[in-house]
């Protein structure tokens, strides 16, 4: 982004933009001239698979549906602008929907919900500019969307692709219910490669997935066309939406809070990845494992919520990142193998947060390892307050309590340690997702299932030499941390003062 001149936006006289308004302002700007240059670029309809029978758009039919599950943004969205061409093709309205769902969870918290919340309102208002429609339903997919399709008389619905088993359910359930002659077309919206088009089967590791997915970059790197002014009015508008009273009835654990350094959306997400760019890239490829080093994008809770597209994010850091050398390669590595391997995993693998989903030579070592005496057992509740031993595993644990981020070496120590200090490997696992899903703001996302998975069950490693507890996946220990970055500076930093 840094390569190219940015126009200064325009504001009313007396309302100057804060330094960081201005930035996400700069950003989102370049961006859509970078857009509309290829504005009637042709959509790969190798992206997109049919769920039904019918694939033909219903005769005399009112609009089309934009199903958002997944991917909570406007532009640089392939799901929505496969709607949208689709509309503009039959001459008809497009509207756009999210189906809201809260599971009575542990899971579910303020943090989670106030930022999924704000980004869709950013959403909103967007397609409201865009004369796209925004309709907010609640309640189940499968029980609200086939209703509202009938309705509202839609020819078509669009959605887009996740692997987890809760929205392939809800994908079951609205094809099931949906009209016969209404097709369901999904689009991967959140890779670069379609995840079915990467690999026909679940992949080992990076390594076996990392030509596949080389391979076809490029053909599937490439930019976005701009969602523009839809030309087609509808008829019936959607309903208002009073999104701080809707957000406040959320019935929703609110003692896990929003963190300040993280704002919603996808403008945000923008200027976060300029920052990355423009401060931290050239940092990256040698300093991405020392938790003390401001070298990490941080980007992840943006496209864990869909609010920024990875595609978008790898275009950028190739365009703009020409002087950070060997940071470039290993940033897309991270973020297009290695990410989109998790989806991999999910996909084709059905036990994605069980040990049972683990290769038969981790399950073997744990199995045979799981009565290994431990040197510390710590409960659920211990571990979730920060209360061992080991400062720098209470360090970690408060950072992503605090924040809702750990950094990314510090999670795998972290994960690890769980394992060490509880009395089996399913209890670890378990524990594990729980402190991730309810406290990390990319919580409840393949790349938390993997880097769990990975760090107790050896996921997309090798086996190792055999030790207690551990058998042969693969062991982390506080003396080695020492030996990779300044553990006292980040026990400072974030250990509780009270143990």
């Amino acid at each position: 982004m840094s390569g190219r001149k940015r126009k200064a936006a325009r504001v009313p006289a007396g309302e100057e933009p804060s330094a960081k308004q201005q930035k996400q302002q700069q950003a989102a700007g370049l961006v859509e001239q970078l857009r509309s240059e290829d504005k009637e670029m042709k959509f790969n309809e190798k992206r997109i698979r049919f769920m039904s029978d019918t694939e033909k758009i219903k005769q005399g039919s009112e609009g089309v549906l934009y199903w958002m599950s997944r991917d909570h943004r406007v532009q640089d969205n392939w799901a929505l602008i496969h709607a949208h061409q689709l509309a503009l093709k039959e001459k008809l309205p497009l509207h756009v929907s999210f189906c809201l769902v809260v599971p009575k969870s542990e899971l579910s918290t303020l943090r989670h919900y106030s930022f999924m919340f704000k980004g869709l309102e950013e959403v909103a208002k967007e397609c409201k500019n865009l004369d796209i429609q925004f309709h907010l339903l609640h309640g189940p997919a499968g029980e609200v969307l086939p209703g509202f399709v009938s309705d509202h008389s839609l020819g078509a619905v669009v959605t887009d692709f996740s692997p987890l088993r809760e929205p392939l359910q809800w994908l079951e359930d609205v094809k099931k219910r949906l009209p016969k002659d209404i097709p369901l077309i999904q689009v991967d919206a959140h890779n670069i490669v379609p995840c079915w088009l990467a690999s026909p089967k679940l992949e080992y590791s990076a390594r076996t997935i990392r030509g596949k997915i080389t391979n076809l970059l490029p053909e599937f790197l490439t930019d976005f066309p701009l969602v523009d002014k839809h030309p087609y009015t509808a008829t019936r508008t959607a309903k208002q939406i009073n999104w701080d009273k809707t957000l406040a009835s959320l019935q929703v654990d609110r003692t896990v809070g929003e963190p300040e350094w993280a704002k919603p959306g996808t403008k945000a997400g923008m200027a976060m990845l300029e920052s990355f760019i423009d401060v931290r890239l050239k940092l990256f490829g040698t300093q991405r494992n020392d938790p003390n080093a401001a070298a990490l994008s941080q980007l992840s809770p943006w496209i864990r919520f869909g609010q920024l597209s990875a595609q978008r994010v790898a275009l950028e850091v190739k365009r703009c990142g020409k002087n950070a050398g060997q940071s470039v390669s290993s940033f897309i590595e991270e973020l297009v193998v290695r990410r989109e391997l998790t989806d991999n995993f999910c996909f084709y693998n059905k036990k994605y947060d069980s040990v049972e989903g683990a290769y038969d030579w981790a399950q073997k070592t744990l199995k045979d390892h799981a009565k290994d005496k431990r040197p510390y057992l710590y409960t659920r509740e211990q571990l979730e307050n920060a209360k061992t031993h080991d400062k720098l595993w209470n360090a970690a644990q408060y950072q992503m309590v605090t924040e809702g981020k750990m950094h990314g070496f510090m999670r795998m120590y972290w994960a690890k340690k769980i394992l060490e200090w509880t009395s089996s490997p399913e209890e670890a696992l378990s524990i594990a997702l729980y402190l991730n899903d309810r406290y990390e703001l990319d919580g409840q996302d393949p790349n938390g299932f993997v880097g769990c998975m990975w760090s107790i069950c050896g996921i997309h490693d090798q086996g190792w030499a055999e030790r207690p507890i551990f058998g042969k996946i693969r062991y982390m220990n506080y003396k080695g941390c020492t030996r990779k970055f300044d553990v006292a500076q980040f026990e400072r930093k974030y250990c509780p003062k009270k143990l």
